[in-house]
């Protein structure tokens, strides 16, 4: 046991953190435990929620996370919060410190060793009074979301089989993923063969020497030592084996492919940049949400400018509770800067709303089917799921989901390959997939990959109870969308004739295009049948459903030539199928006039 005043903050071994064993177990009760709200009324503040004091369900948290408006002293002078810090530790009675700036401007403060839950409430109940104060959230433990199995080596059904594989291999033919870098947010990276071609350089941002294992604080190298803990440890009963897990999601994501040994991935050609939150028992939000900003691209202070900027982050990880304002806000600054965050959905076969970040806004949620294409029996589920992926269920091992992996059970040994099931596994699907559709389509932004990822899914091949987003996630038919693919031949016509008056406004034709989903083709032909005299008079544009213009003609004072019967080709990949279309004519000269006979759409 140590004291603020004997030990430094952040390195004491006596700190209090959730095991990573047992997972369903521990995270199935972490939503009913945070949303209790605490019976005793500090005395000097007003209640304040269980939730709002706990680091994981039943631990006190020892940090927490402290936002303040923008116009406040303490929102940009760590000295000033610091103070405040103080000010407040000594009114509630309880020692309270300034650690350090976050990514998002947040300040995160340490209250000593081992505080009370009502030790907590004191002080959370002085920033909540605090009219300066935008929120205080406690700085939770969160932890990798996966239930991994001995393993076999078998096939990845998960990519190609036709029942509910998520149909990759259609996709290889338009991209693998080149241009484009993952951020994995998880236990770090240990050495693989079949993936180290496309390892960047990434980041350790684990902070309390008793999580992180390696004997250091924040540094830039992200490999993962192990995860192992003792019996005793982490308030569990026995022991727990290194799980290596930052390195099977990142498999799932970029393993090599082609190169005649392992697994392949699902966006070989991009690359993945390990970025280290979860150590011994877990990780803590406050690292997490600097890993974000980070990754995305933003600045964390201390921690060197990123030369890997992510646009996408798989972050398969999470626990109970609301979606806190502080990881919130990371996530918002992230989309802003046009990373996708693509998020797991939970093991604890319960309403993802309360799971976090599953519940945060501006991500893409992901639950688990089986080989079956069900909800797996440990996923999440409900309305906040966005769409799901393969996770696998390894009561039969080869049902689960196959990738990198280690030997050791402590400490990295040998290279090897694990059958792994859980969200952690379903959730790098979807990061592949977006890194896929951002490498055929470099413009896309989050919304419209989320947009594109969702429209285009297929309904799930069994059955899911509570709610699975759109339906089951299906690569070929995504990233051709999104790229634009080739014509299918459909057409849609209008025989509608409108007069087009000399030398007056311009009329338009429209045409409703449904059932189709997903984006119109780079190759959208526009058939167009016009009688006119003097035929250079005539501006002839396409407006498509959200109102973007493409120009098919021009005027042109040489051109007497009569009418316009012909087919005009146009990169319309960018524009969802789906909606109202419009040819819009206008007759720019006097003394002839015409009529448009109809026109046509083949997609």
């Amino acid at each position: 046991m140590h004291t603020s005043s004997s030990s430094p903050r952040g390195s004491s071994p006596g700190r209090k953190l959730i095991s990573v064993a047992a997972l369903s177990v521990a995270l199935l009760t972490a939503a009913s435990a945070q949303a209790a709200v605490a019976q005793d009324t500090p005395s000097d503040g007003p209640a304040v929620p269980t939730a709002r004091t706990e680091a994981a369900p039943g631990t006190p948290a020892e940090r927490l996370i402290v936002g303040y408006k923008s116009g406040a002293a303490e929102a940009k002078s760590d000295k000033a919060a610091a103070a405040d810090a103080a000010a407040k530790g000594e009114k509630a009675g309880e020692d309270v410190g300034f650690r350090r700036r976050l990514g998002t401007g947040a300040a995160l403060v340490d209250l000593g060793a081992k505080p009370t839950a009502a030790d907590v409430a004191d002080v959370v109940a002085e920033y909540r009074a605090d009219p300066q104060v935008a929120y205080v959230v406690p700085d939770r433990l969160n932890k990798p979301l996966a239930t991994p199995n001995d393993t076999e080596y078998g096939k990845q059904w998960d990519l190609f089989e036709s029942t509910a594989g998520m149909r990759v291999p259609g996709a290889w033919d338009l991209t693998t993923g080149s241009g484009v870098t993952v951020a994995v947010i998880d236990t770090g990276y240990v050495t693989h063969s079949d993936l180290a071609a496309n390892i960047v350089g990434g980041y350790d941002f684990i902070s309390d020497t008793a999580v992180s294992v390696d004997g250091n604080g924040r540094d830039s190298n992200p490999a993962d030592p192990g995860d192992w803990y003792a019996a005793g440890e982490c308030g569990q009963a026995t022991g727990g084996s290194s799980s290596w897990h930052g390195t099977h999601v990142a498999g799932t994501i970029a393993a090599a492919t082609n190169n005649g040994k392992g697994v392949a991935g699902i966006a070989y050609g991009a690359k993945i940049s390990p970025v280290r939150v979860l150590g011994k028992c877990g990780g803590y939000d406050s690292d997490i949400i600097d890993a974000i900003t980070w990754a995305s691209g933003g600045t964390v202070s201390g921690v060197p400018a990123n030369s890997n900027v992510a646009k996408v982050i798989n972050m398969s990880l999470g626990g109970g509770g609301a979606c806190s304002t502080a990881t919130q806000s990371a996530i918002n600054g992230a989309v802003g800067r046009g990373t996708t965050v693509v998020v797991a959905a939970g093991n604890e076969n319960q309403n993802a709303a309360n799971s976090s970040p599953a519940n945060c806004g501006n991500v893409i949620t992901v639950a688990a089917t089986d080989r079956s294409g069900n909800r797996a029996s440990y996923s999440n589920y409900g309305t906040i799921v966005d769409i799901a992926a393969p996770g696998g269920e390894t009561a039969t091992a080869a049902n689960g989901i196959l990738s990198t992996l280690n030997s050791g059970t402590r400490t990295p040994s040998t290279e090897n390959y694990a059958y792994y099931q859980g969200t952690s596994m379903a959730t790098p699907h979807i990061a592949g997939l977006a890194a896929l559709m951002k490498s055929a389509a470099p413009d896309l932004t989050p919304d419209r990959i989320e947009s594109a990822i969702k429209s285009n899914a297929r309904a799930l091949p069994g059955t899911c109870s509570g709610g699975c987003g759109a339906g089951l996630a299906d690569a070929a038919k995504t990233v051709q969308a999104v790229k634009g693919g080739t014509s299918t031949g459909s057409t849609y016509s209008s025989t509608t004739a409108v007069a087009i008056p000399d030398n007056g406004s311009a009329i338009e034709s429209p045409i409703t295009v449904s059932g189709r989903g997903g984006n119109a083709p780079s190759a959208l032909q526009v058939g167009v049948d016009i009688t006119h005299t003097y035929r250079g008079d005539l501006v002839v544009d396409l407006v498509a459903p959200d109102g973007s213009v493409y120009r098919l003609k021009s005027a042109s004072g040489s051109d007497s030539a009569d009418d316009v019967d012909t087919t005009y080709t146009v990169n319309a990949s960018g524009e969802t199928a789906d909606g109202t279309w419009r040819l819009r004519v206008q007759d720019t000269a006097s003394y002839d006039t015409g009529r448009l006979n109809g026109w046509q759409l083949t997609f």
